[in-house]
């Protein structure tokens, strides 16, 4: 999915959810030449995957060592205008997962969230573009420098888990 097709994508997206004020803020920012570079400041575009297993009850998720929180993996494109394929290049460098298949071609969800400041880095905005994934639960996880633990969440746990994360709510909703 290149450039082009993501933002026809985003023009008929539908959903009933606070996703929608998301749009028109993806839309004007897909505009820019560097919305794909993690440079962009105030904002750029991100990939993620929200990896189930097959049978919708488990979802993986990360530990994130930099933000200290529960997640989908996910990262930047850095240039990659196939947020597809970023998403799942994330997925298969945060997870070690080679059997990940996709299970819909259309964006899965979209948030944009804050992350904090650090170092020589402001504060900006990821505009986040998820896929719906399904990976088998009992193949090994691979840990990486970039996360304190993987795990493999039942939807049930999520709420104590990521403190109500409503985007992550949000997405295991839709996923059920």
């Amino acid at each position: 999915m290149n450039r082009e097709l993501l933002v026809a994508s985003l023009k008929v997206y539908n959903t009933t959810d606070d996703e929608k004020l998301f749009i028109p803020r993806f839309l004007d920012l897909l505009r820019h030449p560097n919305a794909f570079q993690r440079d962009h400041l105030p904002g750029h575009i991100t990939g993620s995957a929200w990896i189930i297993d097959s049978t919708r009850n488990f979802v993986l998720l990360t530990h994130h060592a930099k933000l200290n929180r529960w997640l989908q993996p996910g990262g930047h494109a850095d240039g990659d205008e196939n947020i597809v394929n970023v998403a799942f290049r994330e997925a298969l460098e945060e997870t070690g997962l080679k059997d990940l298949k996709l299970l819909a071609s259309e964006v899965f969800d979209v948030d944009i969230h804050t992350i904090p400041g650090r170092n020589d880095f402001p504060e900006h905005l990821h505009y986040d573009v998820r896929f719906l994934l399904e990976a088998n639960k009992d193949h090994p996880l691979q840990l990486t420098s970039e996360s304190h633990a993987l795990q493999w969440v039942s939807f049930d746990q999520l709420k104590s888990i990521t403190d109500k994360n409503k985007s992550i709510l949000r997405m295991a909703a839709k996923s059920r």
